[in-house]
């Protein structure tokens, strides 16, 4: 009995922490609502099932699902079958074989879905289709982070009563980051005909999105990202430099893993003839440059100029990568100084307050046509920026790594970050008391005027 109590006292403390780290990985401190949202609208009903426009929205403040994309999955409740799809399409058609006269467009359990390319003829297409999976987050471009597609379900029902909530819903986006919930019932979504003088309703709704505040009625799917969950090892690291000090801060070595020296490419003129060389993969496995912190992304933090009421940082962003441009890029950075950013020169900036209490956030986005393509490893493959800040005297100080960020997010991933007994120091000089300083100048005075005495 003493045993089974001994060996339950450390079982079950071991399980209850394994389910809150399940819960807390998919939390975002800096965005604590950021979610996915998939919305599924039953617009119509037809003589075995219905039709539904599924849309998906992405209420994350800096992190956009990049190419090649997202792709949507989940578990029919019954033995529901797709007959048609607009502005997506099923990546595997099934046994469909049952069927003899009209096949189904899917007759899988588990269908995965994902957008067309752009380019599809128009009478594929409905309204945020086709964009090739692409989805801005909500803080760069609202009117970007929709992503929709129509399907036309089979062997469902057709009526409230029978059909039943698609289950297991899951997404990638790409990689495997995100948990989703169960569907939940939601109210009925409103449609606006497109010259805005008619009202529509959908008659049921499905919403699926990760760990997300249940709402009262009909459905949605709500979706949360963990980097725990994308990737075992970071995808970014920082560097640090200041004008003040001739040290350069590297990335620590093996930054983001280093089980990929073996499949690594040197730097030089031989590159061009790598294999596979700017084809990105479906799961956005990178080809990188050797380096010693063996990182796609590198951001490098210099501390350029101090002025009598101002400071200047200049931020370099560069790819490591020779598979993969990074379209529609974000940087976040957390800095006590960043409520004072008088002004940012060739990013746009938009502060993130999650809290009303703080504000030290900022997301750094490139200029739409100009640099919101970081481009693949190369002599393109950097881009920069530089800010000034204003001083608030109460708190500013080049002492003890303060002018360099708390923490830097790439893209939605939080960066490597040096220790910071490895930040650029001030010289010793910069320690001198200034009442020891003030004595010795007026015994250097006192010396001087003895000897012409």
């Amino acid at each position: 009995m003493d045993s089974s109590r001994r060996y339950a006292s450390i079982i079950l403390p071991s399980v209850l922490f394994g389910l809150l780290l399940s819960h807390a990985v998919a939390y975002d401190p800096l965005d604590p609502s950021g979610n996915i949202t998939i919305k599924w609208d039953v617009t119509s009903w037809t003589s075995d099932g219905y039709v539904a426009v599924v849309t998906m929205t992405n209420y994350q403040m800096y992190r956009h699902i990049s190419s090649p994309g997202w792709t949507l999955g989940w578990v029919w409740a019954k033995k529901e079958v797709i007959w048609s799809m607009v502005g997506g399409q099923a990546t595997e058609q099934g046994d469909c074989s049952k069927f003899k006269n009209t096949i189904p467009h899917c007759c899988k359990k588990n269908p995965t879905v994902v957008d067309l390319l752009p380019g599809t003829p128009y009478n594929q297409q409905i309204a945020n289709c086709c964009k090739g999976g692409v989805v801005a987050s909500w803080g760069q471009d609202p009117s970007s982070a929709v992503s929709s597609f129509q399907l036309s379900v089979g062997q469902s029902g057709s009526s409230n009563k029978t059909v039943k909530l698609p289950k297991n819903f899951t997404l990638t986006a790409p990689g495997r980051g995100y948990t989703c919930s169960q569907a939940k019932i939601v109210p009925n979504t409103v449609f606006l005909s497109s010259d805005g003088r008619r009202e529509t309703q959908a008659w049921s709704e499905f919403a699926s999105s990760v760990l997300h505040k249940a709402i009262n009625r009909p459905t949605y799917t709500f979706c949360r990202y963990s980097q725990i969950l994308a990737s075992k090892n970071p995808t970014c690291c920082v560097s640090m430099s200041s004008f003040y000090s001739n040290n350069i801060t590297s990335c620590p070595n093996c930054s983001c893993g280093c089980q990929d020296k073996s499949n690594c490419v040197m730097s030089g003129s031989g590159i061009k003839n790598v294999v596979d060389l700017h084809t990105p993969t479906k799961d956005n496995t990178p080809l990188l440059q050797c380096t010693r912190h063996m990182c796609p992304i590198r951001v490098h933090w210099h501390v350029k100029t101090s002025y009598k009421e101002y400071w200047r940082v200049k931020i370099t962003i560069t790819n490591f990568n020779y598979r993969m441009n990074y379209s529609q890029w974000t940087l976040v950075v957390q800095h006590p100084n960043l409520n004072n950013v008088t002004q940012v020169f060739s990013f746009n900036y938009k502060a993130l307050i999650p809290y009303q209490s703080t504000n030290d956030t900022g997301m750094f986005s490139g200029v739409k046509y100009f640099n919101d393509v970081l481009m693949q490893d190369g002599e393109e493959g950097n881009v920069q920026s530089e800010l000034i800040l204003k001083k608030d005297l109460t708190t500013f100080s080049f002492k003890q790594g303060w002018a360099f960020p708390r923490a830097v997010y790439f893209n939605g991933d939080e960066c490597t970050m040096p220790l910071p007994d490895d930040y650029p120091i001030l010289p010793n000089s910069a320690y001198l008391n200034p009442i020891g300083s003030f004595t010795r100048t007026c015994s250097l005075i006192l010396l001087v005027f003895l000897m012409f005495w």
